[in-house]
């Protein structure tokens, strides 16, 4: 029987691709052209990704909903971030994706490692858990999932620092849950970041697996 994917809800964070404002740490290296070049593959590598996955897809513009765009309404609903913090706009996006679903999982944008394979095993994590988490290199998480909604998760923690992951983790033990945790991947913030990534790729081509590379 194939998968029904009305209960498996994917959500989808990106900042909309203007020139200037994405991913200011790699422009600061790179310049804002570059920048916004390497911000755009990372968003098609995203939405590759996400149509290979079973699921329904809701995607959260940061600023404005850009309509049309490389993002067809066939296969993704659009939506626009609300709240005063990042914990307040996931915790709002999900809250919203969980309403008639059982399970949602929240992405970024901007990790090159991410594959359908790992958004299917962070579903199947919530068969068994009532979270899921994705941990990044730098001391957050890529990726977080849950079968009801739970913004006190994403109270208390300071955003942007290597301690996102432990925190959340006490918020979901505090809350008496359990959380499957998945690979750990990194982002890209800086020019050191893509160059270790591209090497990978090139080492991949050569017969060897790609590094996890840190920060």
């Amino acid at each position: 029987m194939a998968e029904d994917t009305s209960q498996r809800r994917l959500v989808i964070f990106i900042k909309n691709p203007v020139y200037g404002r994405v991913k200011t740490r790699l422009a600061a290296d790179l310049g804002n052209e570059q920048a916004l070049s390497i911000y755009r593959q990372l968003l098609a590598h995203t939405r590759t990704q996400a149509l290979a996955c079973a699921a329904e897809r809701l995607l959260f513009y940061s600023d404005t909903i850009d309509e049309p765009d490389e993002w067809p309404v066939a296969f993704f609903s659009k939506h626009l971030q609300q709240g005063s913090d990042l914990g307040a706009r996931m915790a709002h996006a999900l809250g919203q994706a969980l309403a008639g679903a059982e399970r949602a999982v929240l992405i970024g944008s901007d990790i090159p490692g991410l594959t359908a394979g790992i958004l299917t095993q962070a579903f199947d994590l919530l068969d068994a858990h009532d979270f899921v988490l994705g941990p990044a290199a730098d001391g957050g998480y890529y990726l977080i999932g849950m079968r009801q909604p739970a913004a006190a998760v994403f109270e208390n923690i300071t955003w942007s620092t290597p301690t996102v992951l432990q925190a959340t983790l006490g918020r979901i033990q505090a809350l008496g849950g359990s959380c499957g945790l998945l690979p750990t991947l990194s982002d890209i913030d800086t020019a050191a970041d893509w160059q270790a990534w591209q090497a990978g790729i090139n080492e991949a081509g050569r017969g060897q697996s790609p590094p996890v590379y840190r920060d």
